[in-house]
C-alpha cells in the first residue's frame, strides 16, 4: 500500500468509530487493563487519521476558492491561492513520512550509541562530532536527550550513547545505523595533511512494558564498578556504575550517569531488553533473506554515508545517493534530507 493510502485510511476512521463506540459503554471501565489498551490504540490512530482529514478538508477548501476566484476572473486571489498550496504541500510531504513508519516500535524512543573507529585521536574527535550532530537534530525536533554512558578520550570520544524520546524518534533514525566516514584536513597533525577516520552509529528502539522481551537471569552477568565521567563526588567513589552482559548474545551495555544503581541497572536493563529486540529482529531478517537473489546488507558495520572537508564539501549517502554540500548544516543537525530519503528508499526496497 502507498503511504497514506486512501483505503488504510478509511479503516482508521472505521476502527476510531469502533472504539469510541466501546468507550461509550457503562462497562468498559470494568475491564481496565483492556480499557486503557483501547485508549492508548485510539490515540495512536486519531494522531495518524485526523492530520489527513483536515489537510483533505483545506484541500477542499481551496479547490473551492479556487474555483470561485476563476469564475470571477478575480485575480486579487492568487497570492493567497500560492500560499495556501504552498503550506498544503509541506504538510502533505511531512505526513507522507509519518506513513513511511509503520512498524512495531517506530513511534517510540531510541538509544543512539556512537562508537569510534581505528585512528586513534582523529577517529575520537570524529565520534563527537557524529554525536553531536545527531543531539542537535533531536534539540531541533523538541526531544527530550539523556545520555546515559560515556566513555571519553584525547581529542574526543571513545563512545556514547544517549535515550531519546519523542514521537518516532526511532521511526526517524533507525536508518542511521551503520558506519559513517570522515575525510578532512587533520586539526591534529603539524603537516596538515588529509585523514580519513571512520566512527559507527548504533540505533535501537526502547521497548515498552506491551513488549516481551525474555532476559533470564542465569544469562546475565552484572559487573557494577566506579563511575568515571562527571557527577561529583558520590558517583566517582561509589560502585554506582552498572554493566549487564548478555551471555547468549554477548550484547554489553553499561549505564552510569544517575548517582543510584538501583537507577543505573533500571536503565541499563531498558538498553539491554531493547538490544535484544533488535538483535532478534534482525535474526529474523537473515532468515528471510537466506532465500533472497541479492541481498543488500547495510546493517552495522558498512559504511553508509562520507562527510568530506576537503577538498570539497560533499555528504553522500551510498544507499540512497542523496548528498548536499552544505556540510556545516549537517554537522549542526540538519540531516532529514538523508532521514527522509532513507525512509522513502526502505519503503521502495523492504529487504534492506
Amino acid at each position: 500500500m502507498r503511504p497514506g493510502g486512501v483505503f488504510e485510511r478509511v479503516a482508521f476512521g472505521q476502527r476510531i468509530a469502533d472504539i469510541e463506540k466501546l468507550a461509550g459503554a457503562a462497562d468498559f471501565w470494568n475491564d481496565q487493563a483492556r480499557a486503557e489498551e483501547l485508549m492508548g490504540e485510539l490515540k495512536t490512530l486519531k494522531s495518524r487519521y485526523e492530520p489527513w482529514k483536515s489537510l483533505y478538508g483545506e484541500i477542499d477548501d481551496l479547490a473551492t476558492l479556487y474555483e470561485l476566484a476563476w469564475e470571477a476572473k478575480d485575480e486579487s486571489q492568487d497570492r493567497e491561492i500560492e500560499c495556501i498550496l504552498q503550506d498544503l504541500s509541506i504538510r502533505y510531504e511531512r505526513q507522507n513520512i509519518l506513513e513511511l513508519m509503520s512498524g512495531e516500535v517506530d513511534k517510540n524512543g531510541c538509544f543512539l550509541t556512537i562508537h569510534s573507529g581505528a585512528g586513534g585521536t582523529e577517529a575520537c574527535d570524529w565520534s563527537q562530532m557524529l554525536y553531536r550532530m545527531y543531539l542537535r537534530w533531536a534539540e531541533r525536533r523538541g526531544f527530550s536527550i539523556e545520555e546515559v554512558d560515556r566513555l571519553e578520550s584525547e581529542g574526543g570520544i571513545k563512545s556514547a550513547t544517549a535515550k531519546i524520546e519523542g514521537d518516532y524518534a526511532y521511526g526517524y533514525l533507525k536508518g542511521e545505523s551503520g558506519v559513517h566516514r570522515l575525510v578532512r584536513i587533520s586539526p591534529f597533525d603539524a603537516n596538515s595533511r588529509r585523514h580519513t577516520s571512520f566512527a559507527s552509529a548504533y540505533i535501537f528502539p526502547v521497548i515498552d512494558d506491551s513488549i516481551a522481551v525474555d532476559i533470564r537471569s542465569e544469562d546475565l552477568r552484572v559487573d557494577t564498578y566506579r563511575s568515571g565521567g562527571a557527577g561529583g563526588q558520590h558517583v566517582n567513589k561509589t560502585d554506582s556504575a552498572v554493566r549487564f552482559t548478555h551471555l547468549p548474545t554477548g550484547i554489553v551495555v553499561a549505564c552510569q550517569n544517575e548517582r543510584s544503581q538501583i537507577k543505573n541497572r533500571a536503565i541499563a536493563m531498558s538498553m539491554l531488553k531493547a538490544r535484544l529486540y533488535e538483535y532478534y529482529r534482525q535474526e529474523k531478517e537473515k532468515e528471510k533473506e537466506k532465500f533472497a537473489q541479492e541481498k543488500k546488507d547495510i546493517s552495522w558495520g558498512n559504511q553508509i554515508r562520507s562527510y568530506v572537508f576537503q577538498p570539497y564539501t560533499m555528504v553522500k549517502d551510498y544507499r540512497t545517493k542523496a548528498e548536499t554540500g552544505n556540510i556545516q548544516a549537517v554537522m549542526d543537525g540538519d540531516i532529514d534530507l538523508f532521514i527522509e530519503e532513507y525512509l522513502r528508499f526502505a519503503w521502495s526496497n523492504p529487504r534492506t
